[in-house]
């Protein structure tokens, strides 16, 4: 835990957003692993598959990031402002609106995601490949989301270092997965899913292991969640879903743009894949 209340302004920002504006990087480089050994080792339609999926995964997974660091700024003000027990509640009524979101998203998604696919014109021989992947995303919805709210927990506690470390941990992580499922295993489209979702499980351990030893503060028990109060529920709320809606409102220009995209074959949205990444590095 570190205080960011204390201390020169501009060299306490820059320290903390430094390893943000890594990890952004690590989190493209991440991705772009992906896309790389899936086109290398599956192909050109399978690379297609993955790319077609990107704007969908975006609108779905950006609601549940920009949810839980909606959450997470309550934590950071009351972990400012020293008053601990808030703290505490706090992170129990993000875990309990986390918890409820991730339900209803993976509910959603899953029943939705062929007609979702269907609407968006993808290419009929890569859309079973394309439903295949993200239905494994969107099954492991859960981990996703117990990712983005620790480590934007740990981040609402001053330390925006740890949480980028678990992710080049990942990073690697997934690689390595990646090459197994697909090279040794013969896993297919399934494997490239199934190894970004136990990838960022890692991170999930990794995270709850840190907590327990190092964030007393965060150690919760049973009886931390009879704090909850309709007023808690109503105040994380009102910071969390309109960030969560914001990020949603930018990716349904992306399903659009995906959309048009897919009307022009799958060569195009292989070659489309391949060029957004790198300009999503740079």
């Amino acid at each position: 835990m570190k205080t960011l209340t204390k201390g020169n302004p501009i060299k306490l920002i820059l320290l903390f957003a430094v390893p943000l504006l890594i990890g952004n990087l690590f989190q493209q480089l991440y991705s772009l692993s992906d896309t790389i050994i899936v086109g290398q080792t599956l192909g050109v339609d399978a690379l297609a598959a993955v790319g077609s999926t990107g704007s969908i995964q975006f609108l779905i997974i950006g609601f549940a990031q920009g949810l839980t660091a909606g959450l997470s700024i309550l934590t950071a003000q009351y972990f400012g402002a020293g008053d601990y027990q808030k703290v505490r509640q706090s992170f129990v009524t993000s875990i309990v609106i986390t918890v409820i979101v991730t339900v209803l998203l993976t509910i959603f998604s899953l029943t939705f995601v062929g007609k979702i696919l269907d609407l968006m014109q993808t290419p009929a021989e890569i859309k079973n490949d394309a439903q295949t992947f993200i239905s494994v995303i969107f099954a492991s919805m859960v981990v996703l989301m117990a990712y983005n709210l620790l480590s934007n927990i740990i981040r609402a506690l001053g330390d925006s270092k740890t949480p980028l470390y678990f992710l080049i941990f990942a990073t690697i992580v997934n690689v390595i997965l990646e090459l197994l499922f697909l090279l040794v295993f013969h896993w297919g489209i399934a494997g490239a899913g199934f190894a970004t979702v136990l990838a960022q499980g890692v991170s999930v351990v990794l995270c709850i292991v840190y907590i327990i030893r190092k964030l007393p503060l965060l150690q919760i028990e049973w009886k931390d969640f009879k704090t909850i109060t309709k007023k808690s529920l109503g105040k994380h709320l009102y910071v969390g879903l309109p960030m969560a809606f914001q990020m949603s409102i930018i990716a349904i220009g992306s399903v659009l743009l995906q959309s048009a995209l897919n009307g022009l074959g799958t060569t195009a949205v292989a070659a489309s894949t391949a060029g957004g990444k790198i300009d999503q590095l740079a």
